[in-house]
């Protein structure tokens, strides 16, 4: 009852967040990245409605004032972190080499 009072009162404040009925399936927040790649399943049937909404909100969701108000630019991809910068590629030294790359396992993020 609790997740359901969620889904009906409060999923339409939350920007970039969706409900997707699988009949029989137990209820779980599924967390996407922007290329709609699973990152995470996080189960909700034995949470209340206030602790999903702290939940959501502790993810990064935008809760609007009203189902229909608009979202701030700053938000418009929230709860989605920025993306790195990525350098420009290095310019071969004064000796005509190329610096060396670095390692990805120093980078895991890239």
């Amino acid at each position: 009852p609790q997740v359901k009072a969620f889904v009906t009162q409060d999923i339409p404040f939350y920007h970039n967040l969706e409900m997707k009925h699988l009949p029989g399936a137990d209820p779980e927040l599924v967390l996407l990245s922007l290329r709609y790649e699973e990152l995470e399943r996080i189960p909700l049937s034995d949470m209340t409605q206030e602790e999903i909404n702290q939940l959501v909100q502790e993810l990064g969701f935008y809760r609007k004032e009203t189902p229909d108000a608009p979202v701030p630019e700053e938000f418009q991809f929230a709860p989605a972190k920025s993306l790195p910068i990525l350098r420009p590629p290095e310019a071969p030294t004064a000796d005509g080499k190329t610096p060396p790359k670095h390692d990805k396992e120093e980078h895991p993020d890239l």
